[in-house]
């Protein structure tokens, strides 16, 4: 509320309460003391500047009285940065605007005193009043606005450098020193070993999930990419990890340090095109525990070329048969040989397995015997089921499986 007729006694109101302003101050520096000892030592340190703002603040006083609705001037701005400084300083608002509330009551105190004494009229003591606590609400909204624009221009800063950290993590050509740096202007705090976690792109559970990570895991969207990289991967945060992307589909590189990252992410993404086609089923898949799987399928073209050369042999029985010796064969060598054991995982009669074992030795003739067939033999059988094997050029005839295998396929180039 306005004073519409102002009373004469505003005028002495002024120059009474400045000729106060020492001992307010020190009284609302007295009363920070106890619960907000860094704001009284700021008023202790800028008595003269603070003063000088008072002063400032009173005259406001008045005008509020009078005019009803003045903004607060070069007071908002103050305020505003104050809000500012509070958040760059980690700070919490609530505690800044409790020791504004406060100063108010203290600052009302003397306000009143003073009114009084210069006998203002009770309806202008009741504009006084209003006119105080607007004023601060004023100044506190400055605050809040310069403390909430501070913690959202921080935000983008950080997003920011966070997306160019995530692309030198990722790349394998940057420099270590680059990365650092990096990190630190990211405030980072580059970890001794971290690992890249991939989830679908498409799918809303897989955004719900990476938004319930902890925060010192970096999110990033690095199209046709989407995940996260999380710094030191300990058995706790893994299990944490499994919690929370379970459901999403989503393929956890193994840990390892900064500069092996890239080969880290190249590891996971081969993992999650193994989830699509079926051959990893977990979800999540941890590459950590299927290492085995990832090598023997990371290039496609070399594990059907060794399916092709070492089962050759079985290319002239018919898909039922074939199909019958493979699972025969790969139990055989699960089991060591182990005609029980064999028969148990197949369900067959024993007599049944020492039929097909006889079928295989004479496919397969003494290379049976040989620990680098059945190394090969291993590797082609035991991680899904093999291609259909077709008789083909360079394709051994039985008795010369143990052979290294002529192929044009090579490892790519990383």
């Amino acid at each position: 509320m306005c004073v519409d007729d102002p009373d004469p006694s505003l005028a002495g109101l002024v120059p009474a309460l400045i000729d106060r302003l020492p001992v307010l101050l020190d009284e609302v520096r007295l009363a920070l003391e106890e619960d907000w000892p860094d704001y009284a030592r700021f008023l202790a340190a800028n008595s003269a500047e603070v003063g000088v703002a008072a002063d400032a603040a009173l005259n406001r006083l008045v005008t509020l009285v009078t005019t009803s609705g003045a903004d607060g001037g070069v007071e908002g701005e103050l305020f505003e940065e104050i809000g500012r400084i509070q958040w760059r300083q980690g700070s919490d608002l609530t505690t800044l605007l409790s020791a504004y509330q406060m100063g108010a009551r203290v600052f009302w105190r003397h306000v009143s005193a003073v009114a009084v004494e210069q006998r203002v009229e009770p309806r202008t003591v009741a504009a006084l009043a209003e006119a105080v606590f607007l004023f601060v609400d004023k100044l506190s909204s400055s605050s809040a606005r310069g403390y909430v624009l501070e913690q959202s221009e921080a935000a983008v800063t950080r997003e920011r450098l966070r997306e160019e950290l995530v692309g030198l993590l990722l790349s394998d050509r940057a420099d270590q020193a680059a990365v650092q740096a990096a990190a630190e202007r990211a405030e980072w705090p580059l970890p001794d070993e971290m690992a890249v976690v991939l989830v679908e792109p498409d799918s809303p559970a897989s955004h719900q999930a990476l938004a319930r990570l902890d925060p010192s895991n970096i999110v990033f969207s690095r199209p046709p990419l989407l995940g996260a990289i999380v710094p030191n991967p300990s058995r706790r945060n893994l299990r944490r990890l499994s919690t929370v992307l379970r459901g999403t589909r989503a393929v956890v590189g193994v840990a390892v340090p900064a500069d092996r990252l890239p080969a880290s992410l190249h590891i996971a993404e081969t993992a999650a095109r193994l989830q699509r086609s079926g051959v990893l089923v977990d979800d999540p898949v941890f590459t950590a525990d299927h290492l085995d799987a990832i090598i023997v399928h990371r290039d496609a073209g070399l594990l059907d070329a060794l399916r092709a050369r070492v089962l050759g042999p079985l290319a002239t029985s018919s898909p039922a048969s074939r199909e019958r010796l493979s699972e025969t064969l790969l139990a055989w060598l699960r089991h060591m040989g182990d005609r029980r054991a064999i028969a148990a995982e197949l369900h067959v009669h024993p007599q049944t397995v020492r039929y097909r074992l006889a079928k295989l030795h004479e496919l397969f003739g003494e290379d049976l015997d040989s620990p680098s067939t059945r190394a090969q033999l291993v590797l082609a059988l035991a991680w899904g089921p093999p291609q259909p094997v077709r008789p083909a050029a360079g394709v051994m005839p039985p008795g010369t499986v143990g052979q290294p295998p002529r192929t044009d396929f090579t490892t790519p180039r990383r």
